[in-house]
């Protein structure tokens, strides 16, 4: 089984090793190491990156032995064959990225620590926690308010300014039963304890930096309901900063263009909002009124039939637009209306007035088999679309029906 280095030495980024085994398998070379400083992906927490000799390491996992295996890649960055090949018995110096290792170090000791707040203050319990690359959520047991986040996030970063110790230990699940573990260890045997000198003390495989002051900020950003409990996010130490960043550009960007300071940035927002919703109704309003005279304006124009008067024209409008200025066209007596649009494929809409001797649906059946295109309706209004052909010919199409 592998030798984990950074079970007891997180901060060591550079090891020598012995091949013990080299496969390869869909294209992937996989190699494992009688000992290495690499972490892989368990836990929440995810792999390190770094390189084996001349071999970029682009994944490392855990097999189902326990051994560590190091997914290998070419110069070139990509992950397949090894060149020159790392041979079993061969002795190969490794390194990791440690500004990746240390960003998980941060992220994952101020989750013990927010953890632990949120347990001491309130007894909310932490049901699950994954480092991401950009964020981390942590799932909590039930919906926690403002006041109390809040709360616990000042009593996270108290712990952190105090700079208190971080200590691993090992015991066994005897010695662990005895203890006052945070939660309740998820296997048996020896267990790797992570103690935050007198704040928690939980099982864990991870990586976590020496003193919480290495922590730098725990910051909580954002949450919502998730399973009838919480998910919230939260950044520490380098990736706090650059939320931050990223709030404070935004911010003066949003500032800027409303010609508002920062602190009167909700407020304007809000303004906006309302006079938004206010233009709409406007225009609504508006849109109304046009579609009224314009459905007065082809009423005028409408053709006599033996059916009825004909209101037939292409206009440059949508489905719900046609379909508002034949509906206030069919409100008056004796009345056909066929609209299409002046796009192509067509939209196309028919309707009648009550008692008018046409069946909508009929018609614009006939369109959609000559033209292409689907729809359908009701005797009294049908309206459908990808008609594939000039609006004239469907007019032409569509006169000639309700005329035969």
């Amino acid at each position: 089984m592998t030798d984990r280095l950074y079970y007891t030495d997180p901060y060591n980024t550079e090891f020598d090793a012995t091949v013990a085994r080299v496969d390869r398998e869909g294209g992937r070379a996989l190699v494992r190491l009688d000992r290495t400083v690499f972490y892989p992906t368990t836990g929440g927490q995810p792999f390190d990156t770094g390189v084996l000799g001349s071999h970029r390491v682009v994944d490392v996992v855990e097999d189902v032995d326990g051994d560590v295996v190091h997914v290998v890649s070419d110069a070139t960055g990509r992950p397949g064959p090894l060149g020159p090949a790392l041979q079993p018995g061969e002795r190969v110096h490794g390194a990791i990225d440690w500004p990746r290792r240390f960003d998980h170090m941060q992220q994952h000791t101020g989750q013990h620590v927010l953890s632990a707040a949120f347990d001491r203050l309130f007894r909310v319990r932490t049901v699950s926690f994954h480092l991401a690359a950009e964020s981390s959520p942590i799932d909590v047991a039930r919906e926690m308010t403002p006041r109390e986040l809040a709360a616990a996030e000042d009593e996270a970063n108290r712990v952190v300014w105090e700079n208190r110790a971080v200590s691993v230990r090992f015991v066994s699940a005897e010695e662990a039963a005895a203890l006052p573990l945070r939660k309740e260890p998820v296997r048996g045997g020896r267990l790797r304890l992570i103690d935050v000198e007198g704040f928690d003390l939980s099982a864990c495989g991870g990586t976590h930096v020496a003193r919480t002051g290495e922590v730098g900020v725990i910051a909580v950003t954002a949450w919502e309901r998730f399973k009838g409990g919480q998910r919230l996010e939260f950044h520490c130490g380098r990736r706090a900063l650059g939320r931050l960043r990223l709030l404070r550009d935004a911010t003066a960007s949003g500032a800027t263009l409303l010609s508002v300071t920062a602190a009167d940035l909700p407020g304007a927002i809000e303004r906006l909002q309302s006079d938004a919703k206010e233009q709409r109704r406007l225009l609504v309003s508006l849109h109304a009124d046009l579609a009224r005279y314009r459905a007065m304006e082809l009423a005028d124009a409408a053709e006599p039939t033996a059916r009825g008067r004909l209101a037939i024209a292409a206009i440059d409008a949508d489905a719900s637009t046609l379909k508002a200025l034949a509906a206030a066209i069919v409100s008056r007596d004796g009345f056909i209306v066929v609209f299409t649009s002046t796009s192509r494929p067509a939209l196309v809409v028919v309707a009648r007035s009550a008692g008018v001797a046409v069946a909508s649906h009929e018609v614009l059946a006939r369109l959609t088999a000559k033209f292409g295109g689907r729809g359908g309706g009701k005797p009294d209004l049908a309206q459908g679309g990808g008609l594939d052909a000039p609006s004239d010919a469907i007019l032409a199409e569509a006169r000639a029906a309700i005329t035969a």
